[in-house]
């Protein structure tokens, strides 16, 4: 996959990042399915649709028509019909992920994980959700450490190859093994050259950056750099 593809999904995922309004969940998108309709056109990467709104049901339907690969909703709101969620988001073939802000415990995932219809991602934000260019927050990091020893299977114990990321993944490829269920462990917020080790070494395996790739004069390298520390962590 050439660094273009990965910069569409970066930017799908910037996009629904900036669709909230700082700390609140608003009903509103700034950019909709029909943006994800136009890029499906011209791509066939990935593409994480992170959606910080209060009602996410509401946006299953069409981000599904429009080709979206995965769809990441926020704990916060889905505490009580995540369960129904998750199920609608699997029906219309795509992924489903969980996400929580800087002060959400990561306790808070654990049910959406155990379940018998478990998401397949867990996302934490190391800013806090709604701006993009914000500080990564370090002390993040101890929600990865305390979600692996919580969970500690084969897979969970020890960090996975962004490679493996669902949707990069087939059954032709000789590295799949048909186990993409929480392979993937994304970080979400401040993250560039300075900061990505931290994340790698904590078990972080799916890089969301948005200001450090899109800012830099060849975003390319920066791409580069970022997938080198994390596959040197695994």
């Amino acid at each position: 996959m050439g660094w273009l593809q990965l910069l569409v999904a970066l930017m799908v995922e910037l996009i629904y990042d900036h669709s909230s309004y700082y700390w609140h969940f608003v009903p509103n998108l700034t950019i909709g399915a029909p943006v994800i309709e136009s890029l499906r056109k011209h791509t066939n990467a990935y593409l994480d649709c992170h959606l910080m709104v209060t009602n996410p049901l509401d946006y299953v339907e069409p981000l599904g028509k429009a080709g979206a690969s995965g769809f990441t909703f926020h704990v916060e709101v889905s505490k009580e019909n995540w369960q129904e969620l998750v199920e609608r988001i699997r029906s219309k073939g795509m992924r489903p992920g969980v996400a929580l802000k800087p002060g959400t415990p990561i306790e808070e995932v654990y049910p959406l994980v155990e379940g018998e219809n478990p998401v397949e991602m867990v996302l934490v934000m190391t800013v806090e959700p709604g701006f993009g260019g914000q500080k990564f927050m370090p002390e993040m990091m101890d929600k990865y450490l305390s979600f692996c020893s919580h969970n500690p299977s084969p897979f969970l114990g020890s960090p996975r190859s962004v490679k493996h990321f669902p949707g990069f993944c087939s059954s032709n490829d000789a590295s799949y093994d048909g186990l993409c269920a929480f392979r993937v462990l994304p970080v979400d917020g401040g993250l560039g050259p300075s900061t990505i080790d931290m994340a790698a070494s904590a078990g972080a395996n799916c890089i969301v950056a948005g200001s450090s790739v899109f800012g830099a004069p060849k975003p390319e390298q920066v791409i580069s750099l970022l997938r080198k520390s994390v596959e040197e962590a695994q």
